[in-house]
Formats: C-alpha cells, sequence, structure tokens
C-alpha cells in the first residue's frame, strides 16, 4: 500500500490564503466574529515566529562567522566574495524600496483601526542610525528585537572565537547545536504557516473586502520589475566591466540554470547546474567550488528585492510612510540577515519578519504576501543563482589577474 504523497507546504499555504479569502468575504458582514474568534490563532503564530527570530539569527550569524575559520586559506578570494555578495545585496534592496516607493499608489491603504504602530515624530539622522547599531547591553537588543544591535553582537562574538583558537572546540560545539535547534524551532513554527495564515488573512480581507486582492496582483508585479532589473542592469555591468564576459552570452549561457532555479525554487537543488554553467562561461573550477556553495548560503539579492518591496507595500496597505532614516534600516538589515537566515526554511518570512521589527511596522502584514511567497520564491531564486554566477566569473578573472601580476613580479 502506497503511502499519500503530503502536499508541500508551499501549497497548503496558498490552499490556506484562497480559503482565508473565501472566509472573509462570507464574513464581510461579521468582521468582529473574525477579529475575535479567528485572529487570536494568528495572532499565537505571529508571537511564536517574534519569539524565535532573534536566538535564531544570533546563533545563525555566530556559526556562519566560525565555520569560516579557514578563510586565511582562501583569502583574497574569501573576501572578494563577501565583499562582492554585500554589495550586490545593498543595490538589489535599495532597487526594491525605490520601484516600489515610486509605484506605491497602486498599492491600496486598508484600516488601520487593529494597529498599534505610531509613526515616530522625531527624525532621526544618519549617525543617528549608525551609533544605535551598537549595543549598549547585552540583553535590550532581544528585549526590543533590534536586529542590527543582535546582528553586531553575533558577528563580535563569532570573530572573538575565530581569535581564541582551537582549544574552545566545545564552543563550537555550543553554537552549532544552538544554531541547529534555533533552525529546528523555526521549521516547526513554520509548518503552521497555513494556520497562520488563514487566521491573519481572513480578518483582514472580512474587514477590507475583496479590494485587498488587487494588491497582490500589483506587488508581485512590482518585486518581478525589479528582479528583472537588477539581473539587467546590476549583473551585465559587473561580468561585462569585471568579468570580461558579455550581458547576452552570460545569460544565454546562464539559460539552463535559470529554468531549473525557476522551477524548482531552490538554490541549493540549482547549484550542480549552476557550477556546470559558470564554468563554461568561464569561472575557475576551484573558485566556483567555493564562491557557488557560499553564495547559496549567504547570496540572497532576489530575497533582499522581496524584503525592500513588501516593506513598502505593507507600510503602503496600512498607510504608513516610511522615512529615509526607516528605509536606510532596511538596507542595512536586508543586507546583513541575508547571511544570518540563510539555509533557514522558508528564509523568505523570517527575514520579513525581521525587517518589519527593525523598523517597527505591524508584522501581521506578513499574512498579505505569504499565501504567494512561491511566486515570489520562484523569481528570487532565480535572482539568487544568477547572481551567484556572476560573482564566480569576476573573482575568477580577478584572482588570475593578481595570478599574473605575481608572476610578472617573480620573473
Amino acid at each position: 500500500m502506497k503511502e499519500k504523497k503530503k502536499l508541500a507546504l508551499s501549497t497548503q499555504i496558498f490552499i490556506a490564503l484562497v480559503l482565508a479569502i473565501g472566509a472573509g468575504i462570507a464574513l464581510t458582514g461579521n468582521p468582529d466574529f473574525a477579529k475575535s474568534y479567528i485572529k487570536p490563532f494568528g495572532t499565537i503564530f505571529l508571537n511564536l515566529i517574534k519569539w524565535i527570530v532573534c536566538p535564531l539569527v544570533f546563533f545563525s550569524i555566530m556559526a556562519g562567522v566560525i565555520s569560516m575559520k579557514d578563510i586565511k586559506k582562501v583569502g583574497r578570494i574569501g573576501g572578494s566574495t563577501v565583499l562582492y555578495y554585500l554589495c550586490t545585496t545593498a543595490f538589489a534592496v535599495a532597487i526594491g524600496l525605490l520601484f516600489a516607493n515610486l509605484l506605491k499608489g497602486l498599492f491600496p491603504a486598508l484600516s488601520t483601526t487593529e494597529l498599534s504602530y505610531e509613526p515616530s515624530a522625531t527624525s532621526v539622522n544618519f549617525m543617528d542610525t549608525l551609533v544605535g547599531i551598537f549595543p549598549s547591553n547585552f540583553i535590550k537588543p532581544f528585549v526590543d528585537a533590534n536586529m542590527l544591535q543582535i546582528i553586531v553582537m553575533s558577528l563580535f562574538i563569532g570573530f572573538a572565537l575565530i581569535l581564541i583558537g582551537p582549544r574552545i572546540n566545545k564552543e563550537f560545539y555550543f553554537v552549532n547545536t544552538c544554531n541547529d535547534m534555533c533552525m529546528k524551532v523555526m521549521e516547526m513554527i513554520l509548518k503552521l504557516s497555513p494556520i497562520g495564515v488563514f487566521c491573519l488573512l481572513c480578518p483582514v480581507v472580512a474587514e477590507n473586502g475583496p479590494a485587498v486582492l488587487g494588491s497582490l496582483a500589483m506587488v508581485l508585479l512590482v518585486a518581478y520589475l525589479c528582479y528583472i532589473i537588477h539581473a539587467v542592469v546590476v549583473y551585465s555591468l559587473a561580468v561585462k566591466t569585471m568579468g570580461g564576459v558579455g550581458p547576452v552570452q552570460f545569460f544565454k549561457g546562464m539559460m539552463p540554470a535559470i529554468m531549473m532555479a525557476f522551477s524548482s525554487a531552490s538554490s541549493v537543488g540549482t547549484l550542480p547546474l549552476n557550477m556546470e554553467c559558470s564554468q563554461k562561461l568561464g569561472a575557475d573550477k576551484e573558485v566556483a567550488s567555493f564562491v557557488l556553495p557560499l553564495g547559496a548560503t549567504i547570496n540572497m539579492d532576489g530575497t533582499a528585492i522581496y524584503q525592500g518591496v513588501c516593506s513598502v507595500f505593507i507600510a503602503a496597505c496600512f498607510g504608513i510612510d516610511l522615512t529615509f532614516s526607516q528605509m536606510l534600516t532596511i538596507v542595512l538589515t536586508a543586507t546583513l540577515a541575508s547571511i544570518g537566515t540563510a539555509g533557514v526554511p522558508g528564509a523568505g518570512m523570517v527575514m520579513l519578519a525581521m525587517v518589519l521589527q527593525s523598523v517597527g511596522l505591524p508584522v501581521e502584514g506578513i499574512a498579505l504576501v505569504a499565501g504567494v511567497d512561491r511566486i515570489f520564491d520562484m523569481g528570487r531564486t532565480v535572482v539568487n543563482i544568477t547572481g551567484d554566477a556572476s560573482c564566480a566569473i569576476v573573482v575568477s578573472r580577478m584572482q588570475r589577474r593578481w595570478e599574473a601580476k605575481k608572476a610578472e613580479k617573480q620573473a
């Protein structure tokens, strides 16, 4: 007797989205019932996400830092790779914010009666934002869910563990065990996503009616527009100017990996094909073997675009205008957190929760986009793996140039 094949989580969430819309429309005349008896279960789901996000980020980034203890062996390649990934991720989230702000007039405002969010009356300049990144208390960043401070703390502690040296294997083991534990807890919580999405979205539709549906189509359109612009502009310029490969040649050579990424929505699953395509385009095997797996873990340009677009979309839906300092915080948080949440199941949703918390936006907004997350994920995976390949090509050329100069000096 064959076992019944279990529905994929993305399918379950999509079904929950459809059911939530149907139930919400049915309850349009009685939104109080949805708010009193359905929304609390959605709040429980959100509380669980908020509870685990801080320790997850703390231990995940720390584990990532200490795992790079052999970075000196790859020295120049490792430094160039991480710098390239951070720069392209910052560009990605900036593009997402720019176009989402230009087109936010297309997003409808929803009822704000349920929100506890209050816009800040005081303006914060860049220097205040910079100072605010560094914590003055070990516990307070966790209590306040201050993601930037938590990221900085984990980086300092991770570097300190590396500098202490090999006599702290037990500490390394402890950090990795805590990281695995947090990831497993997040995996358990995300299995409740269909229930959470239903219980969060149903009251929103009940209160606002079917008008909310058009906004989903618009935010998907804006996100895919940003995906295409980032890939065509940023990656084309990078491979042409620094990698010596023409944009048409690059995208044509990457097409098999792009198709695989779009259909599977898995960066790791596309890795073997991505390695083959990038090597055919001129990436050295030893460079690709390091850069691409690292990129599948920490390079999340597509996800960063998604954070920018969804943050503006959620803010617009609740009638909130993001300040410049808030948008700067989104850029910093999404860029740094792309390293911290990599490899976590449902990383996009986890990162979005972090980004929303970092600027004080209502986390309930996740319900508006979670149901179509799979459609977002297909596009952002394509951007992620294309960025990995562009990095492999650029770093390979830089490494060859450095080796050629070294050979000239020795001759």
